[in-house]
């Protein structure tokens, strides 16, 4: 049976699964949520009461959480490309790098979104504020710990790549990353040139009128 994945094009947390499954040709079925797609909604939130995307069905199991669904993807429908290194302390250096991508990198940058949501411009204000003070400390790690590195955890594409991509795409729309970090820039620059996240950037461009700060002209 063809995997399925419930999620949105344009969200970060789809796109982050997305590119582990594209690095690998994982054949997979995306049923997109949205007004446009009411079909899938009752089926989603019948599997995941909690109303969060994405989530893999894979037969009559539910996965949930996307760095559970990338592991799961490589226990049980491995490809070529290993997202997670079969040492175990080399793993525990990239799962510590994806949580810091989502947590510290991705969940900053969505306070300054959730605050432009409300329509409040207090509100805005306090939710961008609080974007920029928290993206400045995690680009100014990232600018030290990437250094030398081609990829987030060294030479290697791991899932902690699929966790950058998206984040530091939407977080450099909400708080541009400054000239000053050089390393930073480029890393995602590379990310926006793999072949992956790219079809996942393309696949939802015609979503970005619905960025709430407002998509710059680029990327």
């Amino acid at each position: 049976m063809t995997l399925a994945l419930y999620g949105h094009p344009f969200s970060s947390y789809t796109q982050k699964v997305l590119v582990a499954l594209y690095e690998n040709g994982t054949p997979f079925e995306l049923r997109a949520l949205g007004q446009d797609t009411p079909q899938h909604a009752a089926e989603w939130l019948r599997r995941w009461p909690l109303a969060k995307f994405p989530l893999l069905v894979d037969g009559e199991r539910d996965v949930a959480e996307t760095s559970v669904i990338i592991e799961y993807l490589q226990l049980v429908h491995p490809g070529p490309v290993r997202l997670l290194p079969a040492d175990a302390r080399a793993a525990l250096d990239v799962r510590f790098l994806d949580r810091f991508f989502d947590l510290h990198v991705m969940n900053a940058a969505q306070h300054a979104v959730d605050g432009a949501l409300t329509g409040d411009p207090v509100k805005r204000l306090e939710g961008m504020s609080q974007a920029v003070t928290k993206l400045d400390r995690a680009y100014a790690w990232l600018e030290k710990e990437l250094a030398g590195r081609s990829w987030a955890a060294g030479a290697d594409f791991t899932m902690a790549d699929c966790a950058a991509g998206p984040s530091l795409f939407y977080a450099d729309w909400t708080h541009p990353i400054a000239e000053s970090f050089p390393v930073l820039r480029a890393y995602r620059a590379r990310l926006l040139a793999r072949p992956s996240f790219a079809r996942a950037v393309d696949e939802a461009r015609r979503f970005r009128p619905l960025f709430p700060l407002g998509a710059p002209d680029r990327d």
